[in-house]
This record gives structure tokens, C-alpha cells and sequence, in this order.
């Protein structure tokens, strides 16, 4: 499946953001089959254009790995603006468009002078995707929203770490991620419900409202509970034994959900089952450092690949801790088609991470094959085509541009 025969085929997103939220919001649209046109500063890009290293290629045009990572399926167009040209033309883009994606500080977009009310009076069919820090109202509304910041503001980073003394951040940027995915999953509603009502929707997200979000149980535990949930590493606060575990020469990892799963890994590992601190998995939360010393112990006999088979083949999830290389090397990662290969401009043949979603013929499973992606573009690529795209739908009714 090419990108452009995907479910938004037809549909044009114009991507106003930068750095990776609304990026990776207009990104996955891409991945959909929409066409993506990403507005940039003149010059300088999107910001993380900079954001290095790693950058990769020519001396005179070294690109940075992290653009890479959040722009595929786009163009791009250079605008200023703040200038009477980029006025006019994003205006035309809006008049042209289905969607707008953008993430600038709350009042940003209305000073520029394209307000909700505004680009609705452009195209009453738009739809507009707002992303934001810490959301566009309320008494903080207007800060600026970086990642680590609204993992620490949010409670992630107090749920995550060794200990409550060591507060720690998730290893990718998650806050912006889930905002990204929220915001495209507003927007694919909002999509829906055009085709009900013939008109766009404001879909708003932030950082702060895609943590808080995905707090599930640990939120339920303060709010339904009155516990405050702390950080206890790679152990799962409310199963035992769920987590990593050393082996002789290596960890592993394992989830024990049931007690009919503990009877059976008690088993292979010669610990009773019923002995009263682990007999049911309350007992063994409240005994978890008794349980994990018992269960490294034996652990500690024999290879992580030989537990690794011994604890497959008696039913139990367990799996080993990859390293990214890894991971992009495994065949079942690439089976996934999670790994994508594109030919940039450029850099010539190159791998990214790919789409998770996949598409197939409910009658024929075999139908599927894998999406065909566009590189990320260089600043400016397709600032003639683009235009040149715009002379011949300007004058066509709103959104109708494919």
C-alpha cells in the first residue's frame, strides 16, 4: 500500500508546528494517506532541523536524525508569516485544506492573525488541531511546553525510577508522543463527524492532559484509593512476581497475572506456592522483597536464554531487555514492517521507524503490503510545486482540494 491509497487519501493536512508533538500528530495523518504540507521558518526550519547530535550527510548539508524521526510523508514549504506573502498564501492553503495542525503558545496563531474564528470563516470546514503545553485556558494556559518539564509537572517522573529519590524521565520525549497521537485521534473524529455535519471541529490536546491521561490505575490509586503512588524501578506496583529479574549472566523479564500462572512458575522454580507470604498476589505485593530474592536465587543457576525456555514453554509472558539496535535488527520487529526504507534526496537509502498501524482486505488477509513512504523533505522542497498546486485549486470550494 502506497501512502497516498491509505484511508485519508484525498484528505490535506497543513502542518503549521514544530519540534515534535504536532509533528508526529501531521506524521501519523501522513502515514493515513494524507498529504502533509509542512510550513517552515524561512532559512532555519522546523527547530529540531538543529537538534544534533546525531546529524548525518554532506558536510554542507548535515541533517539531523531527530527531523528525520518525525517528518516522513510531508512537504515543504517556507512561509515568513509574519509577511504579506506568507499571509497570503497560507491563507490559500487553509482555503484548501482539511486539516491544520499547530502547536505554537496559546494566542500564538491569533496574533499572526488566523484565530479558530477566523480560519473557520476561510473554511468553515476545517479542521483545526491545537496542541498545546499545558492547554490553551486556565491559570497556566500560556506556558510554554517542553517534554521533561510536563513529565515532571505531570506525576510521570514520580512514578518512574529506582526510587522515590530518584525521580526519572521516560526515555523518549512520551508527554509530546501522546499528545501527537491524541491530536490525531481527535482529528480522525472530528473527520467523522464532517461527513454528518458538513463542518470542521477544534480538536485541542496538550502535554499536560496526554500524561495526566494515561495515568490509569496509578491515578485511580490516589484518586479512588487515597494512596500516592511512588517509584519502585522495574517492578509492577500492584502484581508480584512482574518484572526484571537477574539471571547468571543477564536479566530477563517475566509477568506473573494469575494465580493459576504462580502455581505454574512457583513450580518450575521449586518455591511453594503456597507458602503463606506468596500464596495469593496480595501477599506477594506485601512480600515482594522476600518473593524477588527467592526468585533470583533460583534465577541465578542458569542462563537468561535457558529461563527464557524454561518459562516460555510452561505458559508464562516473559521477554528479554533489548537494546534499540536490537530491536531494529529482531525479525519479528521487522515482520511488523517497523522498519521502513525510504529513499531521501540526499542521503539515498535510508531506514526508519515505521508506521504501527497496517491495513488489509477483511476477505483477504494476504492482501496486505507494506506502505510505500516518503522521506523526510529538505527545507523548502516543494516550495514551487506547492504553489504551483495552489494556482490550480484556487477558486475550487472549500476542503474539496485532493
Amino acid at each position: 500500500m502506497s501512502t497516498t491509497d491509505g484511508p485519508l487519501s484525498g484528505t490535506v493536512v497543513v502542518d503549521l508546528s514544530r519540534a515534535l508533538a504536532g509533528p508526529h500528530a501531521a506524521m501519523l495523518l501522513g502515514d493515513l494517506g494524507a498529504r502533509v504540507i509542512k510550513v517552515e521558518q524561512p532559512g532555519t526550519g522546523d527547530d529540531t532541523r538543529s537538534w544534533g547530535p546525531p546529524f548525518v550527510g554532506p558536510d554542507d548539508e548535515r541533517i539531523s536524525t531527530y527531523f528525520l524521526s518525525c517528518n516522513r510523508n510531508k512537504e515543504s514549504i517556507e512561509l515568513d508569516l509574519k509577511s504579506d506573502d506568507g499571509a497570503s498564501v497560507l491563507t490559500r492553503l487553509v482555503r484548501a485544506a482539511d486539516v491544520l495542525v499547530e502547536n505554537f503558545r496559546p494566542g500564538v496563531l491569533d496574533r499572526l492573525g488566523f484565530s479558530a474564528e477566523r480560519l473557520a470563516e476561510l473554511n468553515p470546514r476545517l479542521v483545526l488541531c491545537s496542541i498545546s503545553g499545558f492547554g490553551h485556558d486556565g491559570p497556566e494556559g500560556g506556558r510554554a511546553g517542553y517534554d521533561q518539564i510536563a513529565q515532571g509537572e505531570a506525576g510521570l517522573m514520580s512514578l518512574t525510577g529506582p526510587s522515590p529519590a530518584e525521580p526519572t524521565k521516560v526515555g523518549v520525549p512520551i508527554g509530546d508522543l501522546l499528545a501527537g497521537m491524541n491530536g490525531a485521534q481527535g482529528v480522525l473524529s472530528a473527520l467523522y463527524e464532517r461527513e454528518r455535519t458538513g463542518r470542521g471541529r477544534v480538536v485541542r490536546t496538550s502535554l499536560l492532559s496526554s500524561i495526566v491521561g494515561v495515568h490509569a490505575f496509578q491515578g485511580t490509586r490516589w484518586t479512588v484509593a487515597g494512596e500516592v503512588p511512588q517509584a519502585i524501578g522495574n517492578h509492577h506496583p500492584s502484581i508480584a512476581p512482574y518484572g526484571a529479574y537477574t539471571c547468571a549472566d543477564g536479566m530477563l523479564q517475566v509477568a506473573v497475572a494469575s494465580q493459576g500462572q504462580w502455581s505454574k512458575f512457583a513450580g518450575l522454580l521449586g518455591i511453594a506456592a503456597d507458602d503463606p507470604r506468596f500464596a495469593d498476589n496480595a501477599s506477594r505485593v506485601a512480600n515482594r522483597p522476600a518473593l524477588n530474592e527467592a526468585v533470583e536465587a533460583v534465577l541465578a543457576t542458569a542462563d537468561r536464554d535457558t529461563w527464557l525456555e524454561r518459562i516460555g514453554a510452561i505458559g508464562i509472558p516473559c521477554g528479554a531487555i533489548r537494546t534499540v539496535d536490537q530491536v531494529y535488527e529482531w525479525d519479528q520487529a521487522r515482520s511488523q514492517h517497523l522498519v521502513t526504507e525510504v529513499e531521501h534526496p540526499v542521503l539515498g537509502g535510508i531506514e526508519l521507524p515505521g508506521s504501527a498501524v497496517r491495513f488489509s482486505d477483511p476477505a483477504d488477509p494476504s492482501s496486505e503490503t507494506p506502505p510505500d513512504h516518503r522521506p523526510p523533505p529538505r527545507l523548502g522542497e516543494h516550495n514551487d510545486s506547492v504553489r504551483a498546486w495552489l494556482d490550480g485549486v484556487d477558486g475550487a470550494a472549500p476542503g474539496a482540494a485532493g
